[in-house]
């Protein structure tokens, strides 16, 4: 949706922000060299790394950069980009790993990235994968909530996929106003997009195509039901009690 606004540049999870933590850890005290570094050079290594990343050949006014990764930077992202701010998609945690299981049935004979290219795994041993705390949706889950507790996190705003899905317009008026954009009227019958040679690659084709309108639509799930309400209620956001920072849950 945000790809339709000729000033944004939005897509896939991109490599930056792989980029910054390798360039972090170059830069730290495991580099011998690292006496030579002050934090005013690594500031500038790493506003070098967005400026030559984003240079001439995006032409965009604003960028949205997607990685999981961000929700644990937001110190680092606050002292490069005092203004940045930080739009955190969420999802029950079931459906989440319902989806992920639906992508890897889906494509049954092509084992996936997601799990290493490992076959021998069961839904159980592949919802706990992705679940660790280092797994592909244990991790985004623990840094969101480092940023949803942490000291920045009045730049944060939390999106749910109920929302988008059943009120797009409604969901797209918050971004904008969380970001300071003019509003811009969105086409929310054709969203498309794909990245055909990156999920081959993943061994998931399929993975990243978004088609058609937006809507919700209901299904049931595929997981056996132990592993469906072992996440049932995880969706910490939706506890106002909890929310001691007044993140603005959308």
């Amino acid at each position: 949706m945000l790809r339709q606004n000729p000033r944004f540049y939005a897509n896939m999870s991109g490599p930056l922000a792989g980029m910054v933590n390798a360039m972090l850890g170059e830069m730290s005290g495991r580099n011998e060299f690292s006496v030579f570094i002050t934090d005013q050079q690594r500031q500038r290594v790493l506003r070098g790394l967005f400026d030559s990343y984003y240079s001439d050949e995006f032409t965009a006014d604003v960028v949205f950069d997607t990685s999981r990764i961000w929700c644990a930077k937001l110190p680092v992202l606050h002292t490069l980009f005092p203004g940045a701010k930080l739009i955190a998609c969420v999802r029950h945690v079931s459906w989440i790993v319902d989806s992920v299981e639906c992508a890897i049935r889906n494509n049954a004979l092509r084992p996936s990235t997601i799990f290493s290219f490992q076959t021998g795994g069961t839904v159980y041993s592949r919802a706990e994968g992705i679940a660790h705390g280092e797994g592909m949706l244990g991790y985004a889950y623990n840094a969101l909530k480092e940023a949803f507790y942490g000291e920045h996190a009045k730049h944060l705003m939390v999106l749910q996929y109920e929302t988008l899905v059943r009120d797009p317009a409604g969901a797209m008026a918050a971004v904008y106003e969380f970001i300071g954009e003019p509003l811009f009227q969105h086409d929310f019958d054709n969203v498309r997009f794909e990245a055909e040679e990156f999920d081959e690659r993943a061994g998931t084709p399929g993975l990243h195509t978004v088609g058609g309108k937006v809507q919700a639509q209901e299904r049931a799930t595929v997981l056996p039901p132990d592993i469906f309400r072992r996440f049932e209620n995880d969706a910490f956001w939706l506890n106002a009690a909890a929310n001691i920072r007044a993140v603005r849950v959308v």
